[in-house]
């Protein structure tokens, strides 16, 4: 299935901004993270089709998959 992931701000260096995916059928959210050697702990804001979603959700075809990192200031 293909899925399109979006990635923001550090999260593209030695990335990319966006890319459709060909994924398993059983595949997660987490699954994708781990992929993508994202670390847990930089893990902002996850979207699925715009919503809020939690790393255990299977992905579907045609998915839109966004994934913010943690925000600092000050």
């Amino acid at each position: 299935m293909t899925v399109k992931v979006k990635l923001f701000a550090n999260f593209r260096k030695n990335r990319f901004k966006e890319k459709d995916m060909e994924l398993a059928e059983d595949c997660t959210i987490e699954g994708v993270i781990d992929y993508l050697k994202i670390p847990r702990k930089e893990l902002g804001v996850i979207f699925l089709n715009g919503l809020s979603a939690e790393l255990e959700a299977v992905l579907a075809e045609g998915d839109i998959l966004s994934v913010f990192p943690l925000v600092g200031g000050g």
